[in-house]
């Protein structure tokens, strides 16, 4: 087999998946978003979707979750990774530990910070056993929109942090310690190793773990429906409501269209912007 021919059989399975479970799909939702049923084309779908009255809530609390989460998580995950990265013995525990939050389901993460938020849930039975509180409060109620998007953001860090964390803590496995060790012996502090040898090493586990993490965060849905319900519209959510609840299927491909084009939109600037100095010459 001729060696500049096996490059091309090797990556044919994943661009035979990405055609058959991507591009393909991409193609039929963008078609149901912008044609009629009769196969004319036509920006009636757009339009309903631009012009309904949810439209711009849900578009602003999504990006306000994204903008919030997922800053706190890349700060979080590059601490705890290099926390793991530097240990010694019970490394291997603690980063288990961390990542415990991995095997739990969106909706399932949803429940248990409920468990904690609800009128009945622990943290208004602490209150109550403090002495905080004479009666427990509405923390989730259609009134409290701010501590509805709190407890989406604590879910939404606890729960997903791990993803970003599995991702750096392998990056940095594969810096070579060499570089590290030449920076202390030219007395470089702690944080200046941090910021000069690490993080220019690590841009491609970390431009990996953000776009993974942004494109799931516009995603968010089942944690916000078990949480907020229709008190926190997000365009996910939206797309849930058009599609099933209202059966409009038209309407929910512009939703999902909406979500996908903004997704790229971020994936591409992530990619400019953390782009190692070899992809800058390109």
């Amino acid at each position: 087999m001729p060696v500049r021919t096996l490059p091309y059989l090797l990556l044919a399975p994943a661009t035979f998946f990405l055609l058959a479970f991507f591009l393909y799909p991409f193609a039929l939702v963008a078609w149901q978003a912008i044609a009629t049923d009769e196969g004319a084309l036509t920006t009636e779908h757009l339009g309903k979707m631009f012009g309904h009255w949810k439209f711009n809530t849900a578009l602003s609390n999504t990006f306000w979750l994204v903008a919030v989460v997922v800053p706190i998580q890349v700060v979080l995950s590059l601490l705890m990774a290099s926390l793991v990265t530097s240990m010694g013995r019970g490394r291997d525990i603690v980063l288990y530990i961390w990542t415990i939050p991995l095997g739990i389901s969106d909706l399932a993460a949803g429940l248990i910070w409920l468990a904690i938020f609800e009128q009945t849930g622990f943290l208004n039975s602490m209150l109550v056993g403090l002495g905080a509180v004479e009666q427990p409060v509405a923390f989730l109620g259609y009134q409290s929109k701010g501590t509805i998007f709190l407890a989406v953001v604590l879910a939404e860090i606890w729960r997903a942090t791990a993803i970003m964390l599995v991702i750096l803590v392998a990056g940095m496995g594969l810096i070579p310690k060499e570089y590290d060790e030449a920076a202390q012996v030219f007395g470089a502090s702690s944080w200046q190793r941090f910021r000069r040898v690490t993080l220019p090493l690590l841009k491609p586990s970390l431009q990996t773990a953000l776009i993974l993490r942004v494109i799931l965060a516009f995603e968010v849905f089942a944690v916000v429906a078990a949480l907020g319900g229709t008190n926190l519209p997000v365009l996910m959510g939206e797309v849930y409501n058009r599609q099933f609840e209202l059966r409009d299927g038209n309407v929910a491909a512009a939703f999902a269209l909406l979500i996908l084009v903004i997704s790229l939109a971020f994936t591409l600037s992530i990619m400019w912007a953390l782009r190692t100095p070899k992809e800058a010459r390109l």
